[in-house]
């Protein structure tokens, strides 16, 4: 049975052509006001002004009045740590004590810390307490997601926490993609034989991961005091042997070269990108890696921000997303990612949007699926509350102004 939607305020980024934006494109959103949507079997059909010359009574028995709503498509998230066991709000004190990210990490707080309590923790648990934030997040309009390893770091926890992200595919109503990040630090053991871990990945995990179908790409730490670039190159240069397309942490405590390693190896993304200079950026402009921006992470670490605005004018596609984690970013309101884009990062409102939509979903390979208002895409749509602009969105940072979430034309 097909749905119409009708009186809609403002059908926001309606697309007829899917393609990844930068430079001045990227501030270009598409919006009809006074709009309906036509959906069936949860895909978009067509759209257009409310005065068009469809008759829409004889288009559905089933008509759905937005009430002057706004409607966008929904958030594409494609970098979180969403399986994870405990919270870790006690790190959350000694940051304020004035602890910063290393030296917390140097006594076992940190990666190690969240990898000890997934060791400790079964796969139902991991499971139960995902699908937990899984469905808190669509609820906040988040339409697909990326999800990745790392709190492992053994070779048991490691498949333990891609299993748990493979069930969470199976059951979820929205597109998961899968990332294995075994290299997200050296385990205790290996913190002076580095070759021996890195062999553990490549030898011990890969192979399960690639029998079980357990992901779709590969990422690796690429920082000072965690895995340099040659060791980064190799373990993606493995990953790849198995399909596994390269998507790399760059650049967020140092020049780590990990954007020009990412760029080097044709990674889909390179993500975080606190500490930019102008090689890191010359690399990433003139190339076809996304440079992923998180700029809940710098905020909740209180470190420099992405420079969002000389990575736009200077060609660089860029997309935005929560890194949803129990240490540095422990949420995954997109919302409040799109608000912290414009109002720390610079980005217009138009901007925001773009990155964490279509863009975010060509971080995921998603964007034939979802990422704009296309027909032959999934209805999945944010409804908002009243607002008077779109600009109101970022706005209003303190305030919830999605008022329903559809998924595959359904409201959850």
């Amino acid at each position: 049975m097909k749905t119409v939607i009708t009186n809609i305020h403002k059908l926001v980024n309606v697309r007829t052509e899917t393609k990844l934006l930068r430079a001045n494109d990227l501030k270009e959103l598409p919006i009809i006001e006074n709009a309906y949507v036509i959906i069936g079997d949860g895909i978009i059909l067509d759209y257009g002004e409310m005065n068009s010359t469809i008759n829409i009574q004889h288009a559905t028995s089933n008509i759905i009045d937005a009430n002057g709503a706004t409607i966008l498509p929904c958030w594409c998230d494609s970098h979180t740590h969403l399986v994870f066991a405990a919270t870790r709000e006690d790190e959350f004190v000694d940051k304020i004590n004035g602890l910063s990210y290393a030296e917390i990490a140097a006594k076992g707080g940190g990666i190690l810390n969240s990898a000890k309590k997934v060791n400790d923790a079964t796969e139902d648990e991991l499971f139960d307490s995902a699908w937990k934030r899984l469905n808190e997040l669509m609820h906040l309009g988040t339409g697909a997601i990326e999800i990745k390893s790392g709190y492992g770091l053994t070779v048991e926890s490691e498949l333990k926490m891609l299993r748990v992200i493979k069930r969470l595919k199976g059951k979820s109503p929205i597109i998961i993609k899968s990332t294995f990040l075994g290299a997200h630090a050296f385990p205790q053991e290996y913190k002076t034989d580095h070759q021996a871990y890195i062999q553990l990945i490549i030898e011990k995990m890969l192979p399960v991961i690639a029998k079980e179908k357990l992901a779709d790409y590969i990422d690796v730490f690429c920082e000072d005091g965690f895995f340099s670039a040659q060791e980064t190159e190799m373990i993606c240069n493995a990953g790849k042997l198995y399909g596994l397309k390269p998507k790399i942490h760059a650049n967020q405590l140092n020049l780590s070269h990990g954007v020009q390693t990412g760029v080097k190896l044709g990674a889909l993304s390179v993500d975080h990108l606190e500490t930019m200079d102008d090689d890191a950026i010359l690399s990433l402009s003139s190339s076809n890696t996304i440079g992923t921006l998180l700029p809940t992470a710098a905020y909740f670490l209180r470190m420099n921000y992405p420079p969002a605005r000389k990575l736009i004018e200077n060609n660089c596609t860029i997309a935005i997303a929560s890194d949803y984690n129990p240490g540095s970013s422990p949420s995954g309101n997109m919302n409040t990612v799109v608000s912290m884009s414009c109002i720390q990062m610079k980005m217009l409102p138009e901007e925001a949007i773009n990155a964490a939509t279509i863009n975010g979903a060509f971080a995921m390979e998603v964007e034939e699926e979802c990422g704009s208002i296309t027909v032959g895409k999934k209805a999945n749509l944010i409804f908002t509350k009243p607002i008077p602009s779109l600009a109101y969105l970022p706005y209003s940072f303190g305030n919830n102004l999605i008022d329903k979430v559809m998924i595959d034309g359904e409201f959850i």
